[in-house]
This record gives C-alpha cells, structure tokens and sequence, in this order.
C-alpha cells in the first residue's frame, strides 16, 4: 500500500491456507489500488501434508484450485516441473510479473481494469522434498513425517548418521563452497555490492519511518460545559491527519466507522474498494473490511514498513485479534533489541461502542476484555488510556498517533456526553495521567472522608452525578473526586514507566483514606495494576460483571454496580470509617438510597426508559 513500485512474493503453506483468517486474506487484493500501491505475487505452496495429516489444498485437484481462486479473483499458475523446477519458478515469476505490470500500467494510464486478475502460482513439491525417501523402513520425503525432524537421532544412531551425510551431500556442498568455506565466485558474483539491494535488506522493512504531521487539536476542541461524542470531535482531527498526510496514514475497520461516529473522515476522502464500481480507481485512506483478522494484517505490515495506521473498532470484537497483537507485540519487543530496526509507529486501536452504551445490540456486544489483553504485554509497549471527554480524547489521540513503539488502546465514547475539561485542562489531566477534580468535590479535595475514582467515560459520568447526589443526601460527608486517564499510572511503583511513586500515588488518593474504584473493564485488571501498593485493604473495587440485556443504559450501570446510587452507597460506607456524623446518618441514608435504586429500576422494566 501506497509503494506503487513494490512486488512483494509471500509464500502461503497449504495447511496455513486453512485457517479462517488466511482465507479471509485472500479478499486482501481488492483492497489494493494499482494506480498508488504496489502488488504481492502469492505463492501457495502445496506439498499436501501437515504435522499428522492431509491437507485441504493437497486434496483439491488443478481444477478445484482453479475455480476456488478464480472465486477469489486470481489467475492461478501452477509450478510443477519437478525435474525442471528452478526453470518453472522463473518462468513463472516473469509471468507473474507481466500480469502486475500490466494491471498497473492500465490503472496509471486512466485506464483501470475493473475487477483486474492478480497472478497467483500454485507450488506444488512433496512434503520434504530432498530428504532422506525412508528413514528405518518407514515413508519420510512425501508424507506427514518430513514435517518434524527426520533424523532424530543421527548423533547416536550409525544408519542415520549416513543418511544425513548422504542427504547434506547431495547439495554438492563442493561445487558451493570454496576450500575455506566462502561461497564460489559463482555465487558471490550475482550478489549486489550495494547492501539496500540485497534480499532482506530493503529499507522499508527496518528504517522508512515517516513522521507525522499533526495539527493543533484544540483546533477541534469543544467548549467545556456542552455535550459531544467523543468520536465526532476525534473524526474532524483524523479527517485533518489524513489531508495532512495523504501517503502515510491509512484507516483500518471492520465496516463500523459511520456507526462509530467517525464519518468526518470520509469528507475528504473515501473507502479503498476496488471491487465496487463506485469506489473503482478512485483511492481512499479508509479500507473497511468485515474481517478483524485482515484488518490487524493491514494494520502490522502498513506499521512495520514505517507508516501509521488506526484500527478503530466495537469494543467487543476488538478480542478477535488479541493473539495476533500479541505476536505482533512479541516481534517489536525483539526489533527494539537490534541495533539496526529504527523505530516505528505505534498501532492504535480506538475502542468504542463500549458495553455501557450497547443496550440496543445486548449481551453479546458487551465485552471489555481487550483492555486486558493490552494490560498482559511488556510494560515498554503496553499503553491503555480511557479519556473522560471529547477534549481528553483529542489530546490523547494526538500523543498516540505522534508516539513510536507503542501498542496503544484508546476507549472512549460515540454518544453525546457532558464535556468536563476545557482544552489546557485536558492536557494537563492527559499529561498527568490521573487529577483531582475539584469541581466535583467537596472543598477542592482537600482533607476527603473518603475518595472515588472514576475511569471510563460513560464510568465517570456515575461519579459525577453520585457526587452531586451525595451533597444533597450526606452533606457532612468530604468527598474527593479523582480521574485516571491514563490506566498505567495505578500500577506499582518502578513496575510501568507511567506508574506513579508511593508518594504521588498518596498525594493523589491519600495514604490512608477508603478509595473506591469505579472502573469500565473488569476488576480483574484493577487489582493487577493496584497489587504490591501499600494499605490495599482501603479499597473497593466495583466494574464491568458479566451482566447486560438488551436495555437502557442506566440499567447497564445498574445491572453492573457501578451506577451513580453504587458510586452514592460505596462513598458513603468509606465516609463513615472517618466521619462520625456520616457514620450515624448511614442507615438511614443508605435505606433511602436504596429505596431510590430499585424504583429506577422499576420505571426502567415498565417503562423501557431511563430516569
């Protein structure tokens, strides 16, 4: 993408070939425009076996490869001429290439092909193809054998001593090598004196980085005090990223931007789909594509080759490609060991629709867990940041998309919701990670009978609004407000180079004062990020619990504990271990409260509205 001169061959083993996101990937072409991008020369190599069994493709005859790739939207080659193969593969090759430059050059010249029909070549070799045919009377080359190692015990074993030797000669390692062990002039002769020549040493797979242009994103920024979705205000910043940069940033999603409030980017460009005669040859800075698996393959290969992607997604389906994050995560962890990797963007995800506010689609679409699975990584990569408003987000999602190295977990809100922060205070709470807010409390925070933590956006909200309930209904009661939107910065001191001191994290929610967490993901996470912090027995933990239904979002907050009435009952139960007044009124005013939540709950059920 966006390399109009790069041919990329990949090979794909046939039993790989059966896994769903490798089927899925084979769409990936009609994503790639050949008027801007470059191309990629699939080889399936088809040898027929896996560790212990046949494969799919190795049982499909030529014509059931033909008409399954022609589905696809290829022109299959096959390659195999087994005493003539290196002469095949070439020919093949030329062929292949042939085909590339004529779709581009149709596309270059104002005449795009619609539906053009990428070249793939089918290999087929045995499985093992050289090794020893038997190994102690059994089938090695050509059977599921040759998958692990054929001669396990050569070291101790005389017969398999001799194959070895017999199989590692039949290279005719003499005709290779020189009597010192360097390549003959043969060979060393074709390979190019000039190391970015080199196979593996192309600079767009260790060192192309392209900085980003990011505008100012308080150009974007909505005044404190009225409502906004948080991904509106993020769609106007994104749709200025993209005219800012037309070649080096790319969006990738499950076919949800509308929905997720981020259609501001589409005014400006448009979705890259070359198989729709409305979208054909016209670019696009936004693949969507109902396969998270292909997007996350978009989003690595675009990253490792120096430009910046952005995944937003449901927050639910996010888990789709948690493994795939993590192997990615693995290889950057050992890239940034190498002295000669340069850096690289961070992947960011924009997690949204979050289950607080998916009453309308139900159970299955609440689900926060990929919060945890970014949580799990190395503490260098690991970023999880849940901005409270629209104007924290900008400020977030500008540092994210300027960031390197990162693997970068945004969560935040698509529906209108209060804007707490005004634009240098978003920046500020941002850079700290978490603050008091005074607003919300009582006598700025200062000496609190008790501290409650919002983290979330919908999450907060409850804070907010038990905070105002607890003025009226506990007045004696001190209460600190405190938001952390940044998720590292609870975890143990020196553990994340985001976690706060002892002493901050004291200053922050008092060393010695009940604090309460109100918190979006699961509980789980919280006491991992809060294990080995001094005085643990102050706090309470209430979070997302498994449970949702197709309802109102107030009964989300209802059904999971943590409503502004959980939030109210929480503070005032940590308030009356320091405060004698809150502590005699708390029967009392805990019965009333109660009272209040199970009526909300009964106009819920009859209703179908919140109150």
């Amino acid at each position: 993408m966006d390399k109009p001169d790069l041919v990329v061959g990949c090979i794909v083993g046939d039993g790989e070939a059966e896994s769903g996101p490798t089927a899925t990937a084979w769409h990936a072409a009609k994503y790639i425009d050949p008027k801007e991008s470059g191309a990629v020369i699939p080889i399936v190599h088809v040898n027929g076996f896996k560790i212990s069994e046949r494969t799919i493709y190795g049982c499909m005859d030529d014509k059931e490869m033909v008409s399954l790739f022609t589905g696809y939207g290829y022109q299959c080659r096959f390659v195999e001429d087994l005493e003539n193969i290196d002469a095949d593969m070439n020919a093949s090759m030329e062929w292949a290439l042939g085909e590339i430059h004529r779709i581009q050059k149709a596309a270059r010249s104002g005449k795009p092909i619609m539906k053009p029909r990428w070249p793939v070549l089918i290999l087929r070799t045995p499985k093992g193809w050289g090794a020893p045919k038997k190994v102690h009377g059994e089938f090695m080359e050509g059977s599921f054998k040759a998958h692990q190692v054929p001669l396990m015990a050569a070291k101790k074993d005389e017969d398999e001593l001799k194959q070895l030797q017999s199989w590692l000669g039949s290279y005719k390692p003499k005709e290779l090598f020189t009597k010192e062990g360097a390549p003959v002039e043969a060979i060393s002769s074709i390979i190019p004196r000039d190391d970015s020549k080199k196979l593996g040493q192309q600079i767009d797979t260790y060192g192309s980085h392209e900085v980003l242009r990011i505008a100012d994103w308080k150009k974007f920024a909505v005044k404190k005090g009225d409502q906004a979705s948080c991904m509106q205000a993020c769609g106007e910043l994104l749709d200025q990223t993209l005219v800012d940069n037309p070649h080096s940033v790319r969006i990738f999603s499950p076919d949800e931007l509308v929905s997720n409030k981020l259609d501001a980017v589409f005014r400006h460009t448009g979705r890259n789909f070359q198989w729709d005669e409305f979208s054909h040859a016209t670019g696009g800075r936004v693949i969507e594509i109902l396969s998270e698996h292909t997007c996350q393959g978009f989003l690595q290969g675009y990253t490792l080759t120096g430009r910046t992607g952005l995944f937003p997604s449901y927050e639910s389906f996010l888990g789709i490609v948690h493994t795939m994050m993590v192997q990615y995560s693995k290889f950057n962890k050992m890239a940034r060991e190498t002295t000669w990797r340069k850096n690289i963007s961070s992947i960011n995800y924009i997690e949204t629709s979050t289950w607080t506010r998916q009453e309308h689609n139900g159970f299955s679409h609440q689900n926060p867990s990929f919060i945890g699975a970014v949580l799990n990584l190395k503490p260098g990569a690991a970023r999880v940041y849940l901005p409270p408003d629209a104007n924290s987000f900008l400020s977030t999602l500008a540092h994210c998309l300027r960031s390197v190295n990162y693997v970068n977990l945004m969560v935040g809100s698509k529906q209108p919701q209060p804007v707490f922060l005004s634009p240098e205070e978003a920046d500020s709470h941002c850079r700290a990670g978490a603050s008091v807010w005074k607003f919300a409390s009582t006598d700025d925070g200062l000496d609190p009978d008790v501290v409650v933590v919002g983290i979330g956006a919908e999450i907060t909200f409850e804070v907010i609004e038990a905070a105002a309930m607890l003025r009226k209904r506990a007045p004696d009661l001190r209460l600190r407000v405190v938001n952390v939107t940044d998720l590292m910065v609870l975890e143990n001191e020196g553990s994340h180079p985001h976690s706060l001191s002892n002493e901050d994290f004291n200053a922050l929610f008092t060393p010695d004062r009940p604090i309460h967490f109100n918190y979006h993901g699961y509980a789980n996470e919280l006491k991992g990020l809060l294990f080995g912090r001094p005085d643990l027995h102050r706090v309470t933990i209430e979070s997302y619990s498994e449970e949702g239904s197709t309802t109102t979002p107030l009964d989300m907050m209802l059904r999971n504990r943590v409503s502004r009435y959980h939030v109210a009952e929480a503070a005032i139960k940590g308030a009356a271990k320091w405060n004698e007044k809150v502590k005699l009124d708390m029967h009392e005013t805990l019965s009333n409260l109660r009272h209040d939540l199970v009526k909300t709950q009964e106009y819920i059920m009859k209703t179908g509205r919140g109150m």
